[in-house]
């Protein structure tokens, strides 16, 4: 784990710094896509751009609120530069919001769109993965063999050792963006690329959810991130499919 890293007087979080770093990346790939597929470059910029800022903002008040007393003795600590201290599902749903809102506006087309940003999110997801891996959060389960000796490829971590969870996570955002960048199915712009990108995210969390040390457990003992990651999966496939169906409806009545 790298949690901080020093640059002559200068102590950055490496973390921070790798989000950062996939952001930059993410919008660059999605202007280019969106280049491609003759959308408004400027707008799909604006339009992550304003869901980020909004997703950060929404991600810290909700935290904010967790621990109300703490802010309001210190409101400065509102705008420190810390990724632990956000409420990732709340700025998630705020940013998206805020995107959808912004596009609506805009009058950007729905499939086109989503397809345009689809490989500046997979480029993001590897990002985070490695993120996650420099900070030591979303840490593995312990890793032993049935003779209760650690397996080869484990990691010591929080006093044991562990499932490294963050770099098969970082592998399954390679992979994805390997598949998203190929466009293996559907003409372009036709909104399938998102939704393979979601399928394929949603499906690797059903799996290697299995291996994380952290997850939250709901009431009969299931997993929040795979029933989570299974609706997606579900909800992904379906539209795919109708999505597809009406394309070949389209082509038959030309």
């Amino acid at each position: 784990m790298l949690p901080f890293l020093r640059i002559g007087p200068f102590t950055l979080q490496a973390p921070g710094l790798a989000l950062l770093v996939g952001v930059w990346i993410g919008s660059w790939l999605a202007e280019k896509e969106a280049a491609r597929l003759k959308l408004n470059a400027n707008d799909i910029y604006n339009l992550i751009f304003y869901g980020l800022v909004a997703g950060i903002v929404g991600a810290r008040l909700a935290y904010a609120t967790q621990y109300l007393s703490v802010y309001l003795a210190n409101p400065w600590s509102l705008i420190a530069l810390t990724p632990a201290t956000l409420s990732p599902n709340a700025g998630l749903i705020v940013g998206i919001a805020v995107a959808a809102l912004f596009g609506w506006r805009k009058r950007l087309p729905l499939r086109p769109t989503l397809d345009a940003l689809a490989p500046g999110l997979a480029a993001f997801m590897i990002a985070f993965g490695l993120a996650h891996f420099l900070s030591g959060d979303a840490f593995g389960a312990p890793a032993y063999a049935p003779n209760s000796v650690a397996l080869p490829w484990a990691i010591y971590l929080w006093n044991d050792y562990r499932h490294p969870s963050q770099i098969y996570e970082t592998i399954a955002a390679l992979a994805a963006f390997a598949v998203v960048w190929k466009r293996p199915f559907a003409k372009p712009g036709d909104g399938v690329n998102f939704l393979l990108l979601v399928a394929l995210s949603a499906g690797a969390r059903v799996f290697l959810e299995a291996f994380r040390g952290d997850s939250m457990i709901w009431i009969g003992g299931f997993r929040a991130a795979q029933v989570i990651g299974l609706l997606a999966l579900a909800a992904s496939l379906w539209l795919m499919r109708v999505w597809a169906q009406r394309e070949l409806q389209s082509a038959q009545m030309l």
